[in-house]
């Protein structure tokens, strides 16, 4: 289990999904469903796997006490494998203003910026979410979402590198570690193209969140391509890399943070996680409600619920990702003082120094990258 398979059974599909997602031209917009809320006390979450506290009997105690304070009773999906793979699988209904089987979704940034873009997200009440006063100061404002109209941060991450320290036991401090000629074959990388070739740009001197353009990202890509073409690289995958650092076909990879400490938990302590020399990425996901939703109020709700301090620190201590709550760290005391202070929840400023945020693309530019990366992914 991990939050984040492999993209190759979407065949040449995902290439044309990267082309069509891009298109720059005017669209209607969809009507968003009437709110039906009050005479339908369910709510549906869409999220990705191992992303939520779970108890050993595979119940999410937080979501439990959701549905006792409020009477709201929640179907929690996990649904998200990756964010192409979950976007070609409802852009048709999304297009047409239809209901996805979904009340609330949580996606990264780049995808929620596409789906704000094209309408397909309903616009907030704050005034339903009071809570929302904890969230944050500095992820209030995002330029895909001024104001944070239509999403709310859910969880926060690195992508970085990480390695079976019993296989590796100096450990790997770089990206172009990864590529030593003795882990051939042994080798993971992210189908999130931001994480994996945010992280090559960066070991090659990028800022990625700085001014930057065709030349810096075909450098990467070519690193990467070649790397693939070798065999060095064995895996691109999104939700089920971590299978491969358990059974032992990878032995480093880029990858997530919070879900290494999830793997060393389940099979052993194994793992190793580090923001690499040259920097990390960092992305939130977000809850957004989908255009088609007849329950935006109770995913309202849902999301004021997750913004108590005390069950934001419940979350974090199981999922081990940033949360966005502010006075969820000193909750976290309560739980667990070394809980608290854990870099990779509750990061300072010198860990933040050490990891960007994937800049905006423009429509051209995510045309051209995303196709790039996935014709490696596709083998073409």
């Amino acid at each position: 289990m991990s939050r984040r398979t492999l993209l190759a059974g979407a065949g040449a599909g995902a290439t044309a999904l990267a082309l069509a997602a891009c298109q720059s031209g005017p669209r209607p917009k969809p009507t968003p469903a009437a709110d039906r809320s009050d005479g339908d006390p369910t709510v549906r979450w869409a999220n990705w796997a191992a992303y939520i506290d779970e108890d050993d009997d595979g119940n999410y105690p937080t979501l439990q006490a959701f549905t006792e304070a409020t009477g709201i009773s929640v179907d929690y999906q996990v649904a998200v494998d990756d964010n192409n793979t979950y976007y070609g699988k409802v852009k048709d209904q999304l297009a047409l203003g239809q209901d996805i089987g979904s009340d609330t979704v949580c996606l990264t940034d780049w995808m929620v910026a596409r789906w704000i873009r094209f309408g397909y997200t309903q616009e907030l009440d704050h005034a339903n979410m009071p809570n929302l006063a904890n969230l944050n100061p500095a992820l209030r404002d995002p330029d895909f979402d001024p104001g944070r109209t239509y999403s709310v941060p859910w969880q926060g991450g690195f992508g970085g590198i990480c390695w079976n320290k019993e296989a590796i036991p100096g450990g790997i401090t770089r990206v172009s570690d990864l590529w030593d000629p003795s882990l051939k074959g042994r080798v993971g990388v992210l189908s999130e193209m931001r994480d994996t070739m945010g992280c090559i740009m960066q070991d090659l001197g990028t800022d990625i969140a700085g001014d930057w353009g065709d030349d810096e990202f075909t450098a990467a890509i070519d690193v990467f391509r070649e790397q693939v073409d070798r065999g060095q690289v064995r895996n691109i995958k999104g939700n089920a890399y971590l299978e491969d650092l358990k059974s032992g076909d990878t032995l480093a990879a880029i990858c997530w943070s919070g879900d290494i400490t999830v793997i060393n938990a389940e099979a052993g302590d194994k793992w190793e996680f580090a923001l690499p020399v040259g920097g990390g990425t960092l992305w939130n996901d977000n809850f957004l409600v989908p255009v088609g939703s007849p329950r935006k109020s109770n995913a309202e709700r849902l999301i004021d619920f997750y913004y108590q301090p005390e069950i934001a620190a419940e979350v974090a201590a199981w999922v081990n990702y940033i949360t966005p709550v502010e006075g969820a760290k000193e909750a976290a005391m309560a739980i667990d003082p070394e809980l608290a202070e854990n870099q990779l929840i509750f990061p300072n400023a010198d860990t933040l120094e050490q990891a960007h945020v994937f800049r905006g693309l423009t429509a051209r530019e995510e045309q051209k990258y995303q196709t790039q990366f996935q014709s490696i992914l596709l083998g073409v």
